[in-house]
């Protein structure tokens, strides 16, 4: 949104297409979109008790952080310390970590990052992450600090990690970058255009040679004009150019926005393009289709990656090097991407009623919760018992 490009236009002089500078913030509007609907829950068969580490470090905060983070730039990365037998998680976005990647378990073979800069973005806090060793440069001071745990205590959160770019990539691609740009230009000339159209160029034939020059900015706000005829009894006539429309520009804004909404998985709706129909939470599900199987990827994505944060920092807090393999039963939950309103619920056990009585304990209170995010009572139901009639 602060970025400013300059506009190829050839009809637009440079200086009064200067003035004019537009503000768009649809690419960060794509990215939240996503954001906001990741919401991390827990760890399931957590035999490490590693959630407790996460409840620990700010959960709230932290799993929002570390996802938006991975979401700008392709990846984020967590760095895993421990201080006073506690410890403690810390996102870093990529544009201060870096490190070689094993394709296999996702975890780096070494790392490097940033920890502190200065007001002018100068590093004054550095870190060196090896397998057995992690070192910290502040100034000249060097600091070696052994690492028990047979991996590099910087761990990577990837968003579509593939063969060819293991990093990932990132939610904010070229094809979204050129819709954002493309309305920004549109906004820009309409903001020029809509000059004229709030003073339309007025314009006076017929005046005698001997009249006085007329004061432009008085013709164009005075009210009401006088002109006299001339000795031969002519009098001069007064017209108007035709106004630009702006008609146009808004076509053009919603044309950028239906491109950048069909390469984000958005509606026109979440572009600001309100419909005239309100729609229902299935109707809003099925126009972001796209976005739910972004979303659904994200999860596997971001889930294999917080998975590695688990595994070191129970490394780490028991000082012992457990093997991957040991945590393979420990799988990340998440909360559903589309909240249910009351007619989903009321379908939702309708279908689970059916599908019990088909196959009985089909779906019980845990199944329920991944459809709906809603979590149940924890108390157990009553024995019903039948009458004791003797």
């Amino acid at each position: 949104m602060k970025y400013h490009e300059n506009d190829p236009g050839i009809t637009i002089p440079p200086e009064i297409r200067n003035q004019y500078h537009a503000v768009l913030g649809w690419c960060a509007k794509g990215v939240d979109s996503l954001a906001d609907r990741l919401v991390f829950r827990d760890f399931d068969n957590d035999d490490f008790k590693v959630n407790e580490i996460f409840h620990d470090n700010n959960p709230d905060v932290f799993f929002d952080s570390a996802v938006l983070s991975a979401l700008i730039g392709s990846c984020s990365f967590v760095y895993i310390s421990k201080a006073d037998d506690q410890i403690r998680l810390q996102v870093i976005e990529a544009s201060n970590a870096t490190g070689i990647i094993d394709p296999i378990t996702g975890l780096l073979t070494e790392g490097y990052a940033v920890l502190k800069r200065d007001d002018f973005g100068n590093p004054i806090s550095e870190a060196y992450f090896t397998a057995q060793l992690t070192t910290f440069i502040t100034g000249k001071d060097v600091t070696n600090i052994p690492n028990h745990t047979n991996h590099p205590l910087l761990v990577p959160i990837i968003y579509r990690p593939d063969a060819v770019r293991p990093f990932g990539r990132s939610r904010i691609t070229r094809s979204g970058m050129y819709y954002q740009k493309y309305a920004k230009r549109t906004l820009e000339r309409a903001d020029i255009t809509a000059e004229f159209y709030s003073f339309p160029q007025k314009y006076v034939v017929g005046l005698s040679n001997d009249s006085e020059p007329m004061d432009s900015w008085k013709a164009a706000i005075s009210s009401m004009l006088q002109f006299t005829k001339d000795d031969e009894g002519d009098s001069p006539k007064l017209g108007q150019f035709t106004t630009s429309s702006m008609t146009p520009f808004t076509e053009q804004l919603k044309t950028a926005a239906a491109g950048f909404a069909g390469e984000m998985g958005l509606t026109m709706d979440d572009l600001g393009f309100a419909s005239d129909n309100p729609s229902s939470v299935e109707a809003i599900k099925a126009s972001h289709e796209n976005l739910r199987l972004s979303g659904r990827k994200a999860q596997r994505s971001f889930g294999s990656g917080l998975l590695n944060v688990a595994y070191l920092a129970a490394c780490l807090r028991d000082d012992y090097a457990y093997e991957r393999s040991q945590f393979m039963n420990t799988i990340p939950k998440w909360e559903p991407l589309f909240e249910a309103d009351a007619n989903m619920l009321s379908i939702i056990g309708d279908g689970a009623i059916k599908l019990n009585q088909a196959i009985p304990g089909f779906m019980d209170k845990e199944t329920v919760r991944e459809i709906t995010g809603v979590k149940g009572s924890d108390q157990e139901p009553p024995i019903e018992t039948g009458d004791d009639n003797g």
